[in-house]
């Protein structure tokens, strides 16, 4: 069972690996969802991170087929789509009718489905060639910045070799630091660290003492590197908003965005907070002395005297308004430098009073979202201040993020967690745009439906850069159909709502809400589609629970094969001590009886010759009887000391310091008697009889 779950394992990472060769997505965790959610089958998991145009990469295919791919020559899955194109019209042989060309879907108005849209057939996997990984380092060394580029086959050594040619500081002089796993040694493949597409370093050399100016450069660029999180209070509005900004960001350029948010124009606004230091709007918060991280700041509208009426003018239209009035609330012209011309008002009648539901200002309204907009989450922060200043704040939480971002917060989460993403596309020259925000958009029952059930992000598509950018996300993550039949929708037929459901294999669009609906319409198609996303979220619970449950098996087999793996080695650790024990024992046993045999042979060379009887010299014998029954015999010369009689007992096995030597009637203890007195003066002769008892 252990070498079948490792195969499985085995296998696992190989289908791991070709899935991110294939579709290019670095985060592990990721990879992993989407091949669970196809039960670990490659070809349907490709099939739902690259969908393709219909007709193209079906199970036939031809060469020039594979080349119409709408993620073009450069792309990664075009590339891998290519060769198994070619792979699969040369297995196909020379009988094979070749596959149809692709149906260009340019004319196409309805909306997709999911069979023509998200589940395109990729060739079986072993016709697929992995290409290889390359991998994005930027390297900071001081005032420094090296792009390295190499594939996930190279070794960090590799590294830094072209950071020696580009920084001129020797390798051996060099650490280079940032790994998430530690540091590493110059050996280590970088395919083994499992690291992301784009990666930032820094070399450090302790070594080196950098010059003065360097030093310098360097805290000036690591003070303009930091991240100010300002926490500005609208006094007015009764609100706090927490902001984060670089610290080469103007304190300009922070009055603008607090403009956008607050409706406050640069001119009009008074700020309590900064510091003295603080003296030119120009400056960097940097230099501008606030506190880091974290600053604290308040904003309110300057009061201004009023205009005198002479001075006041109307605007034509059926309901004219003092000037005065109808521009009170909106951007003025800063008379700080930098503002930009657009902030300047126009006096004008709104569309949005055709309807009734524009403000009463007349003036022209500000974009939902600035022109060009790079930074998605920025490009959200204002359409959300926008969308609130027209329409009240009575409206659906629109996620602050990117597309991916929102796609990964409602589908790739645990199975009861996930939600509908509902994308809003506004437009602000279709005459339905004001009427739908704020008669459907703004309706309590659809924001409490929205909030509970859907994450909402949106976007505008007025500018036609900004709606460039999203057709260029939606082919990314839903398909080109997707996005060709979002370039369809006329400006009148704005705006629009998406209703998207992430799927095993694929995000499906369930519903296209366009502007000319009611509230009851939209929340009966809402309901649609929850019921829908319901069932299968449903079944993705189970297979969820059932695959924890597994999971869980797996765990507890596994804990409890540790726990009896660890008992076994403890009890043959406690074995081994024990056997250890009882070696240390016999060597110290073996050691004392050959210090004892030692001292036994010298006592028993040290003893005088026996006399015998016929010398002239009074002779004592002595019989001594032993522990064990046996009586020891010798004659001793009775002018010998005791001291002899004593080692000659010892010589037998029988210490003075074990055993006592004892005289049978009257009893007397001889050992506590002077070993020099002779045995004459302990009246041991001629002849006597002694035994020897064990001390206590």
């Amino acid at each position: 069972m252990m070498a079948s779950d490792s195969g499985s394992n085995m296998d696992r990472e190989m289908i791991l690996a070709d899935f991110q060769a294939c579709t290019g997505i670095d985060n592990i965790a990721e990879a992993i969802t989407l091949l669970e959610l196809n039960n670990w089958d490659l070809v349907a998991a490709i099939n739902g991170v690259i969908p393709q145009e219909n007709g193209i990469l079906q199970s036939n295919y031809s060469s020039e087929g594979s080349q119409t791919s709408p993620y073009g020559p450069h792309s990664q899955a075009a590339t891998v789509a290519a060769a198994a194109a070619e792979a699969a019209s040369a297995t196909a042989g020379a009988g094979a009718a070749p596959a149809a060309p692709a149906s260009s879907s340019s004319s196409s108005s309805s909306p997709p489905t999911a069979g023509s849209a998200f589940c395109p057939v990729l060739p079986s996997r072993h016709i697929v060639e992995r290409q290889p990984r390359m991998l994005h380092f930027r390297v900071d060394y001081r005032q420094r910045t090296v792009e390295v580029v190499l594939e996930d086959a190279s070794s960090v050594g590799e590294i830094k070799q072209i950071l020696e040619t580009e920084l001129q500081v020797p390798m051996a002089k060099m650490q280079l630091k940032g790994w998430k796993s530690g540091d590493v040694s110059d050996s280590t493949v970088l395919r083994s660290l499992h690291l992301p597409k784009n990666n930032s370093l820094y070399v450090l050399t302790p070594d080196i003492t950098p010059s003065a100016s360097t030093s310098q450069n360097s805290m000036l660029q690591e003070s303009l590197n930091q991240s100010f999180l300002l926490v500005i209070s609208h006094r007015e509005a009764q609100r706090d908003y927490s902001l984060n900004f670089p610290a080469s960001k103007t304190i300009q350029e922070v009055k603008r965005n607090i403009s956008d948010l607050t409706n406050i124009p640069v001119r009009h606004q008074q700020w309590d907070g900064w510091p003295a230091s603080a003296t030119n709007d120009s400056m960097t918060l940097a230099a501008s002395g606030i506190s880091y991280p974290c600053h604290h700041l308040s904003v309110c509208r300057r009061s201004s005297p009023a205009v005198p009426t002479e001075q006041a003018e109307e605007v034509p239209g059926p309901s004219p308004v003092p000037l005065s009035t109808q521009c009170s609330d909106i951007h003025m012209v800063s008379d700080s430098e930098g503002d930009d011309f657009e902030d300047a008002p126009e006096f004008g009648v709104d569309e949005s009073d055709i309807f009734g539901m524009g403000s009463s200002t007349g003036c022209r309204k500000s974009p939902m979202m600035p022109d060009n907009s790079e930074n998605e989450g920025d490009a959200l922060l204002h359409f959300t201040a926008e969308f609130s200043t027209r329409y009240g704040d009575c409206h659906p939480v629109f996620f602050i993020g990117s597309l991916e971002a929102s796609s990964q917060e409602a589908f790739y989460g645990k199975a009861r967690d996930r939600k509908l993403l509902a994308i809003y596309l506004h437009h602000d020259e279709s005459v339905l745009s004001n009427v739908f925000c704020s008669q459907m958009m703004c309706a309590e029952s659809i924001v409490s439906y929205l909030s509970q059930n859907f994450i909402t992000w949106a976007w505008d598509v007025t500018k036609e850069s900004n709606k460039a950018r999203l057709l260029t996300v939606c082919t990314r993550h839903f398909g080109s159909v997707v996005a060709q039949t979002i370039r369809t929708y006329k400006t009148d037929q704005f705006p629009l709502l998406l209703i998207v459901m992430g799927k095993r294999t694929s995000n499906e669009v369930l519903h296209v809400i366009q502007g000319n609906t009611t509230v009851d319409e939209l929340m009966m198609r809402l309901m649609g589609a929850m019921e829908i996303f319901t069932a299968q979220q449903q079944e993705d619970i189970k297979d969820e629970d059932e695959r924890e449950a597994r999971e869980t098996v797996k765990r507890e087999q596994d804990e409890a094969y540790r726990l009896s793996l660890e008992a076994d080695r403890k009890k043959r650790e406690a074995q081994e001590r024990e056997e250890a024990e009882q070696v240390r024992l016999q060597q110290i046993r073996k050691e004392q009886e050959e210090e004892r045999e030692a001292i036994r042979l010298s006592l028993e060379q040290a003893l005088p010759p026996e006399p015998t009887e016929e010398s002239g010299e009074p002779v004592s014998k002595l019989r001594i009887r032993t522990p064990s029954g046996e009586f020891l015999v010798r004659r001793f010369l009775g002018s010998c000391k005791l001291q002899v009689l004593f080692d000659f007992v010892a010589s037998k096995g029988y210490p003075s310091d074990e055993f006592k030597v004892l005289t049978t009637f009257p009893r007397r203890n001889i050992t506590q008697l002077d070993p020099a007195s002779t045995l004459l003066e302990a009246k041991l002769f001629p002849q006597e009889t002694l035994f020897l008892e064990a001390r206590e």
